[in-house]
């Protein structure tokens, strides 16, 4: 074949994953944007006099509302994202934040805010849920961890976007000053919006709904440098649609069945995002001027160290692009832990002593502990629910842990400015408390996942549908646990080395994984007709292809191209 035939224009390769990546960390910095915005405007007279001083309780209310929304959507838009696909549920989960960062700007009363806030709690809910399962759908499994890493940066510069605009808006002597900072959450909603028009489709999702032509060219552009033929991106393909065969055999997974057989992978993706929110950060992003005000700090000052303590949490978010791959996700959180427990206690401390240098120590330790969790409870609670989770309740199981971060993003929410007021300094150390309590879990209960291919947790959870790994895995991953896990090491290696002949293709014989063929024509695909036709489908589409997958028989395996197979020396007599 010629160059023309097989290789495609365009951005291609890592520069296609990285863009992709950054691109849509966009959706988590609406979210960490939406966390810190209201911390500096609560503090800013004009919204006081504005909104009639309101009480704590309040303004909890306020700030709180948010994650309810979020909980809500973040428990139903896995289903909606396994219906109409990852970028679309990326698209309108934008459009939604749009709408609810408008009522919030032009709110003329507390009913209007509260309705802007819930209504951009939904669209952050569906983007904060659909963000990470696509970031680890198109990732490749070397720097998977780093890609996620770098999602979440995304959303510290939302939070610290969000604080420094509040802070220089502080000076803006009427309503604009918080309506502005409310205001730029459309801007960064329609961009997001704009850009979902033009990234990937998640390979997975197009393999697991039958677009195969689609999903060829995507993995081809992904993996293999815009070449359709290219040996890598071809045995990708294969081992994404060998799994999505015998997921699709096994049937979907009901709530009852996804507790009871990958309980333990469920507990680790719900639990470590229940500890991001009980070991206290949202203490410090939605209160930070309380904290602040608490240790000495007035005013507009309390407003600039928030906005300092933004830049250094960060800056904290950049070095586990680098380590996460190399340490690995165990170590990250055990190290994160203890320091967010001693910072923790040393801030209560020094609030209790109440001395002249209080403010300025509150203030080190208070960033010291953004610090730790930046690089530890910030990214790996996001990176490690979408990886360990197989395909059949990815979705499902990624809803269920968001929805876990959103219910305990609202209770801190909501009781924090109650218990800065009942308990004051005591606080510091509940959260001290379960920050002890996340580094005893991890140690005994998480699993390391550096390098494993997401088709390959089935072996490392002892839970696998197959009894081997691919050799692709075998080459990736070698060791699966480090040595100082107490989780017992595997090595997927070990008794099948020299397996002749051993793939995807060889666990069902005669079933046909092959990609389709896809012509090339002055660098752009050209898809079939059946492909054209069910471009734009939507949920219609998707109803009619399941009730057709259900005609074949059920719990039959079919290839993406060619319908049910056929084992080898059993075809049907005619």
């Amino acid at each position: 074949m010629t160059g023309g035939e097989r290789q495609m224009h365009g951005l291609t390769g890592k520069p296609l994953v990285y863009f992709t990546s950054i691109f849509v960390s966009l959706g988590v910095f609406l979210f960490g944007y939406d966390q810190g915005v209201m911390s500096g405007i609560i503090t800013g007279p004009f919204f006081k006099n504005y909104f009639n001083q309101p009480t704590r309780a309040e303004v909890g209310t306020m700030v709180a509302i948010l994650e309810i929304g979020a909980f809500c959507s973040s428990l139903v838009v896995g289903k909606v994202g396994d219906i109409i696909g990852r970028k679309k549920t990326i698209l309108y989960g934008s459009m939604i934040f749009f709408v609810g960062g408008a009522f919030q700007s032009f709110a003329n009363g507390m009913t209007m805010m509260l309705v802007g806030r819930i209504t951009a709690g939904v669209g952050v809910g569906m983007l904060s849920t659909i963000v990470p399962v696509y970031q680890s759908e198109i990732s490749p499994p070397h720097n998977r961890g780093r890609l996620a890493c770098i999602e979440f940066s995304g959303n510290i510069t939302g939070y610290a976007t969000s604080v420094w605009v509040d802070y220089f808006c502080s000076f803006i002597g009427n309503n604009y000053s918080w309506r502005v900072p409310l205001l730029m959450q459309c801007v960064m909603g329609a961009l997001l919006g704009l850009g979902s028009l033009a990234i990937v489709e998640s390979p997975r999702w197009l393999l697991d709904n039958d677009h195969d032509e689609e999903g060829i060219v995507v993995i081809a552009n992904l993996y293999g440098g815009g070449d359709i033929h290219n040996a890598k991106a071809r045995d990708e393909y294969r081992e994404i649609k060998m799994d999505v065969l015998l997921q699709r055999q096994e049937g979907e997974k009901t709530y009852r069945e996804m507790f009871r057989r990958y309980r333990t992978r469920v507990f680790i993706a719900m639990s470590a995002q229940a500890f991001a929110q009980l070991n206290g950060i949202n203490v410090i992003s939605y209160y930070a001027p309380y904290v602040f005000e608490s240790a000495g700090w007035v005013g507009r000052q309390a407003i600039l160290m928030t906005g300092i303590n933004g830049i250094t949490y960060l800056m904290s978010s950049v070095p586990p692009w680098y380590l996460v791959d190399r340490w690995g996700r165990r170590f990250i959180l055990l190290s994160g832990a203890i320091a967010m427990v001693i910072s923790l206690s040393l801030i209560s401390y020094f609030l209790f002593l109440d001395i002249r240098s209080t403010p300025t120590l509150v203030v080190i330790f208070v960033m010291i502990y953004n610090a730790a969790f930046g690089y530890s409870w910030g990214p790996i609670p996001w990176l490690y629910p979408p990886e360990i989770l197989p395909l059949s309740i990815r979705s499902k199981g990624a809803s269920l842990s968001t929805a876990t971060n959103w219910a305990f993003n609202w209770l801190v929410g909501e009781l924090t400015p109650v218990l800065q007021e009942w308990i004051t300094w005591r606080l510091y150390l509940v959260h001290a408390f379960f920050c002890a309590t996340s580094f005893v879990v991890v140690y005994f209960i998480y699993p390391e996942t550096a390098g494993v291919r997401l088709e390959d947790m089935d072996s490392l959870f002892g839970d696998a549908t197959t009894a081997m790994p691919t050799p692709v895995a075998r080459a990736e991953t070698g060791s699966l646990l480090g040595a100082n896990s107490p989780v017992p090491s595997m090595d997927l290696r070990r008794g099948i080395q020299g397996t002749p002949g051993f793939g995807p293709s060889s666990a069902i014989p005669g079933l046909d994984i092959d990609p389709p063929h896809v012509s090339i024509k002055n660098g752009k695909p050209q898809y079939s007709e059946s492909v054209n036709e069910n471009e734009g489908e939507g949920v219609g589409g998707w109803i009619s292809r399941m009730v057709n997958r259900n005609k074949d028989g059920e719990g039959s395996i079919r290839s993406g191209r060619s319908g049910k197979y056929k084992a080898v020396d059993q075809d049907e007599e005619e």
